[in-house]
């Protein structure tokens, strides 16, 4: 019996850091982030027909995609510990069956109260959520000198189906309908997470003989913290920068409708910022092996700040696009600093559970961030409040970043050191 202990599995079936089998564990779990995320944008593209579907207005037709993101965000600290007692091929098996469900059952759906229902709880909660947060925890357990890359290619997976998936659903909604679109998606995110979930059974190298003297393991103590206080330290900055980051993902394309130049400009300068995350998010994990992941989270909050600010000034078309660019490239490699700083600074046992909940706290952000922006608009109407606001929740970030920073550097506690 467990009795709650964490499961390390048989000794047969460990694995060894930075090995060939790590980085085609790195690839399968790139490929199982892009295909679970789907539960993620499905919504973006299935709003219009839902609405039409059931006769709903727009704020009703929105409450799934509300519910999906409440799940995500739930449901990947429950993951999160599944992968910690059992390891990460439990949560993707609970995922596969999550997204295969509720795709089927939001396709056979009757009324907007059970679609709603299946993308809030199995789509979400059981589904996505599942392929997101465990798998990048336990990519950080596979490596120790590329560990920031690792973990930057394997969060790349979220991006990539952003760019994927939506002109895939968009045609095939087209083509076969939403209703045969959902079920065809359901069946083959279970059996394609399904199979690749056998290809995740070994047991993380960093979990094989954990000892107090390990620095991971003393830490959050090393900075003179206990383990909950630098929790909590590093969720309010997860909140703070993903406040900022939300306004120009969640608001360009009404901002670009606004200013005339259309929605489809809007989609356009949105597109660019997902595209140069991808490459942020690897040049970001590039820098974090020689620099660690605090030094990253401040580099790449500054360099968020400097973007938000681009965007006051500038409002033309043309400078629009290009600050897109940038703060697409500036602002990638943040989300997955906080996984390296939880590496860093906690015992790997837990690592699915504390990086769930930091990742969680930066979902709550993005949310938190493109409601309070359209406060602000409502308010004001204007964005220019609304970017202001966002540089606010930005200098939040940095401020507690840069005192963690002083902290580690007095008590020489900064990895790499």
């Amino acid at each position: 019996m467990n009795c709650g202990k964490p499961y390390y599995g048989d000794m047969s079936a460990r694995g060894e850091a930075e090995s060939p089998y790590a980085w085609t564990r790195l690839g399968i779990s790139l490929l199982l982030m892009t295909i679970g995320s789907v539960g993620m944008y499905v919504m973006a593209v299935a709003l219009t027909p839902v609405q039409a579907e059931f006769g709903s207005d727009r704020g009703a037709a929105s409450l799934p995609y509300t519910l999906t993101m409440i799940g995500f965000g739930v449901g990947g600290i429950m993951m999160g510990r599944l992968a910690d007692r059992f390891g990460v091929a439990v949560p993707v098996v609970i995922g596969a069956l999550g997204l295969g469900g509720g795709f089927i059952a939001a396709g056979l759906s009757g009324s907007l109260l059970q679609f709603a229902l299946a993308q809030g709880i199995l789509i979400g909660m059981l589904g996505c959520a599942a392929t997101f947060a465990p798998l990048v925890a336990d990519t950080s357990l596979w490596f120790n000198k590329r560990r920031g890359i690792a973990v930057a290619i394997c969060a790349s997976g979220n991006y990539l189906a952003g760019t994927i998936w939506p002109p895939i659903l968009q045609h095939l909604f087209d083509t076969i309908g939403w209703r045969q679109t959902y079920i065809g998606v359901g069946v083959f995110c279970a059996a394609s997470i399904l199979a690749l979930s056998f290809l995740m059974r070994k047991r993380p190298p960093a979990l094989e003989a954990p000892s107090p003297e390990t620095s991971a393991l003393k830490g959050a103590k090393s900075l003179g913290l206990s383990s909950n206080a630098l929790m909590v330290l590093l969720c309010v900055a997860g909140v703070g920068c993903c406040v900022a980051m939300s306004m120009p993902q969640v608001h360009i394309v009404a901002y670009c409708g606004d200013l005339g130049y259309g929605a489809q400009r809007g989609a356009e300068m949105l597109s660019l910022m997902l595209g140069f995350g991808i490459v942020s998010r690897l040049a970001s994990g590039w820098i974090s092996d020689h620099i660690g992941g605090l030094r990253t989270l401040i580099l790449g909050s500054v360099l968020q700040g400097i973007a938000l600010l681009l965007f006051l000034p500038f409002d033309g078309l043309t400078s629009l696009y290009v600050v897109s660019a940038m703060f697409g490239l500036f602002q990638g490699g943040i989300v997955p600093a906080y996984a390296l700083i939880v590496r860093e600074y906690f015992d790997p046992r837990e690592a699915g559970l504390r990086v769930s909940i930091v990742l969680t706290a930066t979902l709550v952000g993005m949310a938190l961030g493109g409601w309070i922006s359209g406060v602000i608009f409502d308010l004001t109407g204007s964005y220019r409040a609304a970017f202001v606001n966002g540089i606010a929740f930005n200098l939040l970030n940095l401020t507690i970043a840069f005192w963690l920073l002083r902290r580690a550097w007095r008590r020489g506690a900064l990895f790499p050191a």
